[in-house]
């Protein structure tokens, strides 16, 4: 039975959004909640990086 995971580090979190570490550290980590465990540990609910992407996503419009 596989698990789905409810949170990622971030390096995977960076990937699920399709962008660079660097870049998610930028301009997504300052707005999305996080859980912390510790000094090092802190995880990125996927609920969080789905809000973000559904605040931030821009309308398509035919000929673009």
């Amino acid at each position: 039975m596989a698990v789905r995971p409810i949170a990622l580090r971030p390096p995977e979190a960076a990937a699920a959004l399709g962008v660079s570490d660097d870049w998610f550290n930028q301009n997504v980590r300052p707005f999305v909640r996080s859980i912390r465990r510790g000094p090092r540990l802190r995880l990125y609910p996927i609920a969080e990086l789905e809000r973000w992407a559904q605040e931030n996503a821009t309308p398509v419009f035919e000929g673009d």
